[in-house]
């Protein structure tokens, strides 16, 4: 007989602040909508979120980059040309009329390297206020690291352990040491993609000499943040190195498009090693420019600098001493928005917000397809209930699996916002699609699977979704946990919470599980819901090799919470 603790799931309505949600209601969902401007030494970019204040949390709606250059400054002056200046006034105008569109609340600009750098810097941000109406903010290397800190916290989980940031720029590079709380070490150095390109690379491909100069170089500025970053780390602690932004990203997605032969569809979690690092920059260095050009997903503007970057992030990881870096896709504009959210106390605290990141993108997920948060908790408990009392008696898999068959139960409904008529197959694309933070791209995947066989057959190897799992053992997991939520689903096939909480007692020698159910209601038969299960149960016995028996508790048992 099972005897496994009993572990409730997530509390949905926990993480809702405010009075509770009708996830019916899309007036209640959507919120303040904000857009967040980062113009940066290569490129301005700019977000567009919609915050939900109940959560909180920010759904990205539209984005828009522009690659203006400026940091290709007067090499005598050093003053910012009128041509870059031209681009850019261009690129924040078409952000304004994005905006605009959106009727956003507020536009919250921020600059970083090349204008703070530039002798006429201050005179192109009142140009910027005079001609198109927009206040910019002039941020500090330090002040920039923070913000870029808050946006790697808005997206991906530390567990109160110490991550390493780093973000390669075009004009600066910054490395934070944080772990969940107030960050430990902020820096910003003067080590950028476009700068280092401009400065070190005349050869077309890099010379042997000037690919020593550049190597020899960054790693001489780079020796005091680093060591900065290692004197705030215990003897005893180990870090993890997370990359985000442009140039990183792009090194990133040509290993991944190069090892898994398509590109993924997100690189959130993607893992880069040192080694692995070390033969692209190798590979690039090779190239001409207008070899790099032709490489599948990389730009004219990118391949310019892509050398420079490589360089910057290979010595990098050396000099930290880490051999693995995982890319996470948010970083300054995400943490412009987080910021705004602490400023206009839509925030509590920072670790708060960071606490549950993936348990709050997948509700924030929810209520953006208008899922039934009632319905959902009782399945997603159901779920977790069945995985609890059959683990390590009909399966072995994880509490990471669990939290992925948890998010699978609370979605799987989703589907119903596109069409009822094959929801399941909608809930899918929507899942897959829906940007869940904190999840690496296989995980969305399995998540995505699960929430897709919810209902009808078993996954079946034409399935193209099927085949998109990252291996043998993902199909394994989502033939098995499918099986899994399938009952959980039947178990409130009313959605009425018709059943308060169930038992499972297995019988080795027979093969049997028994699933005794306890009514809400003590004369409530239950039938749909014991038809249901009697529907689905196929599956679950075909995966697991046994034979299911349902059994309703008599009024006068006592229930599992007793």
């Amino acid at each position: 007989m099972v005897t496994q603790a009993y572990r409730p799931a997530p509390d949905v309505r926990s993480l809702i602040e405010t009075p509770a949600l009708d996830p019916l209601s899309p007036a209640k969902v959507g919120g303040r909508t904000l857009a967040a401007i980062d113009i940066g030494t290569n490129s301005i970019h700019m977000v567009v979120v919609q915050i939900n204040v109940q959560l909180p949390a920010f759904n990205i709606v539209d984005t828009e980059k522009s690659t203006v250059r400026l940091g290709e400054r007067c090499r005598k002056t050093g003053r910012l040309t009128v041509e870059a200046m031209g681009r850019a006034m261009a690129a924040l105008q078409r952000c304004q009329e994005i905006a605009k569109g959106w009727q956003v609340e507020q536009i919250v600009a921020v600059a970083t390297s090349a204008v703070r750098e530039a002798p006429n810097g201050r005179e192109f941000l009142q140009e910027i206020a005079t001609e198109l109406g927009l206040h910019v903010d002039l941020i500090a290397g330090q002040e920039e690291a923070r913000r870029i800190y808050l946006g790697v916290l808005s997206g991906l989980e530390f567990d109160n352990c110490p991550h390493v940031i780093i973000d390669i720029g075009g004009g600066s590079t910054e490395l934070i040491l944080g772990d969940s709380h107030a960050p430990r070490s902020l820096s910003s150095t003067k080590v950028g993609a476009v700068r280092l390109t401009e400065e070190f690379v005349f050869s077309d491909p890099i010379s042997t000499r000037e690919f020593e100069r550049l190597q020899a170089y960054v790693r001489g500025m780079l020796e005091w943040p680093v060591d900065e970053v290692r004197s705030h780390l215990q003897p005893d602690e180990t870090a993890q190195l997370v990359g985000t932004s442009g140039t990183i990203e792009s090194l990133i997605r040509l290993h991944a498009c190069e090892t898994l032969g398509s590109c993924p569809t997100s690189l959130q979690g993607y893992t880069l090693t040192l080694s692995d690092l070390r033969d692209l920059t190798d590979q690039l260095c090779k190239l001409s420019y207008a070899e790099r050009c032709k490489i599948s997903g990389m730009s004219e503007r990118r391949a310019e600098i892509i050398v420079a970057g490589a360089v910057i992030l290979q010595e990098a990881m050396d000099l930290l001493g880490l051999e693995t870096i995982v890319a996470c896709n948010r970083a300054l504009r995400e943490g412009i928005i987080v910021d705004w959210m602490l400023n206009h106390q839509l925030i509590e605290d920072r670790l708060r917000y960071q606490g549950s990141v993936r348990q709050r993108s997948v509700i924030n997920l929810a209520q953006q397809y208008r899922v039934n948060l009632d319905t959902a908790q009782r399945v997603g408990q159901f779920a977790v209930d069945l995985f609890d009392q059959t683990q390590g008696r009909l399966h072995h898999w994880s509490d990471n699996d669990r939290e992925l068959l948890w998010a699978a139960a609370i979605l799987h409904n989703c589907g119903h916002y596109v069409c009822h008529s094959a929801h399941h197959k909608h809930s899918y694309y929507l899942i897959r699609h829906g940007g869940l933070l904190g999840y690496t791209d296989a995980e969305v995947e399995v998540i995505a699977n699960l929430a897709r066989y919810h209902r009808k057959g078993p996954p079946k190897k034409k399935h193209e979704n099927y085949q998109n799992l990252a291996s043998k053992m993902h199909r394994h997991m989502v033939d098995q946990l499918s099986a899994i939520l399938k009952l959980a689903s039947a178990l409130d096939r009313r959605q009425i919470g018709a059943i308060e909480s169930i038992r499972c007692h297995y019988h080795a020698d027979t093969q049997t599980l028994c699933l005794k159910l306890h009514p809400s209601h003590p004369h409530d038969d239950c039938a749909l819901e014991r038809w249901s299960l009697e529907y689905k149960k196929s599956c679950f016995e075909s995966e697991f090799g046994v034979a299911l028996v349902t059994e309703l508790s008599k009024p006068s048992e006592e229930s599992v919470a007793e």
